[in-house]
């Protein structure tokens, strides 16, 4: 595999929310906005991209049957430093986003990436993973986020686009809204991925 290629699978081809449908726990929990889904995917990029990098250094070290409780615990002491980071600088943020900071140690994303690619390439080429899926959640979240922003309350990104007078509809800033909302980008995600890399012929 050529090294761009680290980054740019997570983007469209492999991407872990619409691709894969995965993590969805803070997916539909955080995109109330679109502003709420691009900080929480900041997030989760800085945790895969440190985790990624420190697993693969180790990756020789670690037996086998315990790897995944190692991979956990790194993960945890990453995403334990954003927290505290976002508590000391960045208040109102960590207030929006609240218990799914912590939670980003129990979501399947950040090991996910950490078997797929820090435990079998070097250092680099793990950064680029690492990179590449949290980019792709970033615009999964930042998607999401502002079709259920624009639906729900007219705005994008806190900037009031529809009219005052043109009815919106809560229930898209509401959970079963991001279920609905998700259903047809994951399917919009499929129609495009498919023309983008088509499916090779048995």
């Amino acid at each position: 595999m050529k090294l761009y290629e680290f980054f740019t699978k997570g983007l469209i081809k492999e991407n872990i929310i619409f691709g894969m449908v995965l993590g969805l726990c803070p997916t539909l929990a955080t995109t109330t906005s679109a502003k709420n889904g691009i900080n929480m995917g900041i997030a989760m990029v800085i945790v895969m991209v440190g985790s990624n990098f420190f697993i693969s250094l180790i990756r020789h070290m670690v037996p086998s049957k315990v790897r995944i409780p190692v991979y956990i615990v790194i993960i945890a002491a990453f995403t334990t430093i954003i927290e505290l980071l976002m508590k000391a600088y960045t208040p109102d943020i960590y207030a929006q986003l609240g218990i799914y900071i912590p939670l980003i140690v129990a979501n399947c994303v950040p090991l996910v990436s950490a078997e797929s690619s820090a435990a079998k390439y070097p250092p680099l080429p793990s950064i680029l993973s690492g990179a590449g899926t949290g980019v792709g959640v970033i615009l999964a979240f930042a998607v999401l986020g502002g079709v259920r922003e624009l639906l729900g309350n007219g705005t994008l990104y806190e900037i009031r686009v529809l009219p005052q007078n043109l009815k919106t509809f809560m229930i898209f800033v509401m959970p079963p809204g991001a279920f609905i909302c998700l259903g047809f980008l994951v399917a919009g995600f499929a129609k495009v991925r498919d023309r983008i890399y088509p499916k090779k012929a048995a």
